[in-house]
């Protein structure tokens, strides 16, 4: 169990704050990892290192906006400062907007191009390009490396009806992923590697509006068809990321770069007969 120990190791977390990056949060810091909590709202870090006491590793909030560069290169400095190294960059920002989404009122021509750019913008810059290159520096002067954990989606995979914008740019993340675990491989042999998480489907405040009934909280039309269509029958659980994490991010995947796990349940090997 020593590979999968990441005691001493420094965490670099964005969109913790969400269902499932808390998971991660508590997930990391059970296998001894530091934790640099980084929000777009410092209070937000704040509260949900709060939720992070009893590990034996160091959870510490930071305002990071992974939109902006100049923002992530001035946690950098402090978490430089403060942690004297980054080992690991976990990054779970990203998202869907309902304005971004085909409905029963609103076919694809009508969809709104600032939407349809912002959750481009928001999962694949945001939530993988931006990020990489600010602490990725700093993972390669690591005389041990580190590791880079994206989060992509089964959206990848199999794109769904109704959200073009997130499908097209969970693609583009998990492409990215493997672009740069190549990249980085050449330029810098073993000393960093690069993969990412393809979720299925999890029930968070993303995506409750596509997969349960407002009035009443039950399941959609599409929220069945998911269960259906999944051979576990049933949504994700957030602590269900954990292994996978901690096996992505830990010296028990020292040899693995440039794959996407999907952790869904069997949703993406089921062809539905």
């Amino acid at each position: 169990m020593e590979l999968f120990d990441l005691t001493g190791k420094t965490v670099v977390l964005l969109g913790g704050s969400g269902v499932l990056g808390s998971a991660m949060a508590h997930a990391l810091m059970s296998a001894g990892a530091d934790v640099a909590f980084g929000d777009r709202r410092f209070a937000n870090a704040v509260e949900n290192c709060g939720c992070l006491a009893g590990y034996k590793g160091r959870a510490m909030p930071f305002e990071m906006d992974a939109k902006s560069r100049p923002s992530l290169e001035a946690a950098r400095v402090r978490i430089l400062e403060e942690f004297g190294k980054v080992d690991i960059l976990v990054n779970a920002v990203g998202g869907n907007r309902p304005d971004a989404t085909t409905n029963a009122g609103t076919d694809f021509f009508d969809l709104s191009a600032d939407a349809l750019a912002e959750v481009v913008n928001l999962n694949l810059m945001a939530g993988a390009v931006i990020p990489a290159q600010v602490f990725g520096k700093a993972i390669v002067r690591n005389p041990s490396g580190g590791a880079i954990v994206h989060v992509s989606s089964l959206n990848a995979m199999r794109p769904l009806t109704r959200v073009p914008g997130y499908s097209a740019a969970k693609a583009a993340v998990s492409n990215f992923t493997q672009w740069l675990a190549v990249d980085l491989a050449r330029a810098h042999g073993d000393l960093i590697r690069v993969n990412a998480i393809a979720p299925g489907f999890f029930l968070t405040e993303q995506n409750r509006f596509l997969l349960t009934n407002p009035e009443d909280g039950t399941l959609s039309e599409r929220g069945t068809s998911i269960l259906h269509s999944t051979p576990m029958g049933r949504f994700g659980e957030p602590d269900d990321l954990a292994g996978t994490l901690v096996w992505l991010c830990s010296d028990a995947s020292r040899f693995v770069t440039g794959i996407v796990v999907p952790v869904d349940g069997g949703f993406s090997a089921f062809s539905g007969v």
